[in-house]
């Protein structure tokens, strides 16, 4: 009860002068991609066209670290869980819920701060330049990978429809997806060129009725 306290006190507004310390993505498209089943999002990814014809893809995770100090409350609870815990029927999370599933989570239509590495990369994926530091985002869209990939499919077929049609940045949310997939294509036939090894394997999922069961 105490740390959910000490998590209770954090505000949950950004103050300005952290913005401006920050630098600023909340005007460049971004979005998250998980599993449907996710509880939280702690990565996202921007992305935007360059004048020089480049892209730009950037890689946010969430910056927790400006929550939890060194040695607080919140700090001394999570060292002694060691990570959130999985299981089939819900989650024991190592950060108090306000943290977790709320403020560090990175929801859609919501500022939220972030670390974040990005790169500058021709459409074959070669990295022109690269920065990393502290940034600010806002999500346009959360996808989950099957929605993602029906928007792709749609694309590739105009017979079936996109998932996102009259979203307020379905072209943008588009073209991203597009451009991404193709730069991950690239990346990896790179990757498996210069002998990486690909794992292919099932996950495991479960469906419990109203009992758990």
């Amino acid at each position: 009860p105490h740390v959910d306290a000490a998590a209770e006190e954090i505000p949950l507004e950004i103050p300005a002068d952290t913005i401006a310390l920050r630098r600023d993505f909340r005007d460049i498209l971004t979005h998250t991609i998980d599993p449907k089943d996710a509880k939280d999002f702690d990565d996202a990814l921007s992305w935007q066209k360059l004048p020089n014809g480049n892209i730009e893809v950037g890689v946010h995770i969430a910056d927790v670290s400006y929550y939890v100090t060194p040695h607080s409350i919140i700090d001394e609870e999570a060292v002694q869980r060691a990570t959130s815990v999985y299981l089939v029927d819900r989650t024991i999370p190592m950060l108090p819920e306000r943290l977790s599933n709320g403020i560090c989570s990175l929801v859609p239509n919501e500022d939220r701060l972030t670390f974040g590495a990005v790169f500058e990369m021709t459409e074959k994926g070669e990295i022109v330049n690269e920065w990393f530091g502290r940034t600010i985002i806002h999500s346009a869209k959360r996808f989950y990978y099957e929605e993602a990939q029906a928007v792709l499919d749609a694309v590739a077929d105009p017979s079936k429809k996109s998932p996102i049609l009259g979203h307020k940045f379905e072209r943008a949310l588009t073209d991203s997806l597009i451009s991404l997939d193709k730069t991950a294509k690239e990346l990896r036939k790179a990757r498996l060129a210069n002998g990486a090894i690909a794992f292919e394997a099932e996950e495991v999922r479960f469906e419990l009725d109203e009992k758990g069961k």
